[in-house]
């Protein structure tokens, strides 16, 4: 009853406020489209209130805001988190499961002295069952036991080795495994993939202390790196701080994606939005998190000392079948027998070797790629797409300069980190480079606005059998706790599964990081750190049906530490490539 009495009243009180809105209009033709409008808008009111539609509408609207991939906020100090923000969900779970791992493998090692360090000089490396020659495809085996500047014996692992077969004559070189008993000895293994005169190498490139303090050191922050963005306003500019995280009382921009729960942070200038942030640039601080005592650890004469210089090259020979062991015909029948290369092989390690300059694996059967027609056959209809650092681009390079009939495709932009696209339209084939999202550590000036993280790059690739993409990342994630790359790979691995689910026939190929010069600023760009991501990648990708080019093992095996490559590595690279996708 209550509920019929408000409807007549309501209708009462509409029916007086028409008749004397009616009294304005004296023109019967005004007064009927007046009363047409008015019916209508009552009418408009009473459907969305009895249906609900403005709840309908604000959860719309929030669900959008939500779903962005870029969010623009502005922060105050008390809100920025010191590094990127965190949720407490399925992915924080893994990521503090990897790091619980990490810290077991890499303890706090005691450091009072450089004496009581693993010394390269008094440590002694002997060759277990010696003999005069080898045969091609023995495994040779050295007991490494480790003592300390007074001539100690260590008592536990942890030193970063590099260990490493060579022949200059025959422009041959091969990695060496090394197995770590957490005692202070180790056993390094050669695999003697070749025959002639071969030199065997292991470098101590860090001692255990040296490991220990370069891991507590990277975790400690994010401000080893200052980040400079440029703001562009109609005809005024002005740079400002930007970083994972800022100690700051300023206001901030905050560009997040909230899904993977990816965030950067940049200063907010007067007088200019947030979205005018165009370009970026960075510098190194002077900052560390290492005492004085341990930066003599990573003098340059203490970073990859030889601890086999007495050796003499040992001699690999053919072997007769009284020998015990394959003759070199049945070696070659043994190879051919071999699968081919193939997405989802989980190649050994060492991988393979490298003769005469041409890299031969040492798990699949390859097919030569040295002919611009086979190049073309191979890529004939296919979509490509590179996403990662620098060291992927160096692809797009070396293909514009031997496949003649890709063209370089303008797709404007200034510098050498805007988007490369090579094209050849009549065999449909594109090649597209583009970088990876934030932290990008470069002193060149490059734009944002374009910017986007790999995870968000994949789910826009549509995908199908003619379609693959090359991932790589890490040399720019080494000067920053270990935890950025750890979410930034797990959020790859979520959109490589959800590409999977809608085109599995698409191939995605995995390049990992390879070595860099041994020399620089240790504390950021030690390939200890590039190793322990290459840990990192292979358990997190694992389960998913990827190709591996193992560019850390390729690197050795040329010896050419360079953060860049030269061409006849990025060669053997993509030839990897045109296997697993031909």
């Amino acid at each position: 009853m209550a509920l019929e009495k408000g409807s007549r009243d309501y209708r009462s009180g509409a029916k007086t406020w028409i008749m004397r809105i009616l009294t304005l209009f004296p023109n019967a033709t005004a007064r009927k489209l007046l009363l047409m409008l008015i019916f209508i808008l009552i009418f408009w009111v009473i459907y969305l209130a009895s249906k609900d539609h403005t709840k309908f509408l604000f959860s719309l609207e929030n669900h959008i805001t939500v779903n962005q991939g870029n969010v623009f906020k502005k922060l105050s100090r008390s809100e920025a988190p010191l590094c990127p923000t965190v949720s407490p969900k399925k992915t924080e779970l893994r990521i503090k499961e990897i790091m619980e791992k990490l810290d077991q493998q890499i303890p706090p090692r005691p450091f009072t002295h450089v004496n009581t360090t693993t010394s390269a000089a008094h440590s002694t490396a002997t060759i277990l069952n010696p003999r005069d020659t080898y045969c091609r495809g023995d495994q040779l085996d050295i007991l490494l036991e480790m003592r300390d500047h007074l001539g100690h014996r260590k008592q536990y692992g942890g030193d970063f080795l590099r260990a490493r077969m060579s022949s200059p004559t025959l422009m041959a070189g091969a990695s060496g495994k090394v197995t770590d008993f957490n005692n202070g000895t180790y056993l390094i293994s050669f695999t003697l993939f070749w025959e002639g005169q071969v030199s065997l190498s292991l470098l101590l490139i860090h001692p255990s202390e040296g490991t220990s303090a370069l891991w507590q050191a990277r975790n400690q922050g994010c401000d080893r790196v200052i980040f400079i963005g440029l703001f562009a306003n109609r005809t005024s500019s002005v740079f400002t701080e930007c970083g994972l995280s800022l100690n700051t009382n300023a206001e901030l921009c905050q560009y997040m994606d909230d899904r993977d729960q990816e965030a950067f942070y940049c200063v907010r200038p007067q007088y200019m939005p947030c979205e005018a942030l165009t370009h970026m640039t960075s510098r190194t601080r002077n900052i560390s998190y290492l005492s004085k005592e341990e930066w003599s650890l990573f003098h340059r004469s203490n970073i990859g000392v030889e601890m086999m210089k007495n050796f003499a090259p040992i001699e690999v020979v053919p072997c007769n079948s009284k020998s015990g062991v394959l003759l070199p015909a049945m070696i070659t029948e043994s190879e051919n027998i071999k699968k081919s290369c193939q997405i989802g092989m989980k190649p050994p390690f060492p991988s393979g070797y490298t003769l005469k300059k041409m890299w031969i694996t040492a798990f699949c059967k390859q097919i030569k790629f040295d002919e611009t027609k086979n190049i073309n056959d191979c890529l004939e209809r296919k979509f490509i797409y590179l996403m990662g650092d620098s060291t992927l681009r160096q692809w797009i390079y070396y293909l514009q300069k031997s496949v003649k009939n890709l063209k370089y495709f303008d797709h404007h932009g200034a510098g050498i980190f805007k988007t490369h696209v090579l094209l050849d339209v009549e065999r449909h084939i594109l090649i597209q480079w583009k970088k990876h999202g934030h932290p990008f550590v470069t002193k060149k000036l490059f734009s944002v606005k374009d910017e986007n993280y790999i995870p968000r790059e994949i789910d826009r690739v549509a995908g199908d059998k003619n379609t693959a993409i090359v991932i790589t990342l890490g040399q720019h994630f080494r000067p920053f706790p270990i935890n950025i790359f750890i979410r930034r790979a797990i959020n790859i691995q979520k959109a490589i599964e959800r590409l999977f689910l809608r085109s599995p026939e698409t191939k995605v190929i995995l390049k990992t990081e390879n070595t860099r010069e041994l020399h620089q600023n240790a504390e950021m760009f030690s390939d200890f750190h590039g190793y322990i991501q290459n840990l990192i990648i292979r358990d997190i990708f694992v389960n998913l049906n990827v190709g591996i080019i193992d560019a850390w093992d390729m690197t050795i095996a040329y010896c050419t530490n360079n953060a860049h490559p030269p061409d006849y590595v990025i060669q053997n690279q993509i030839g990897m490539f045109l296997n697993y996708i031909c």
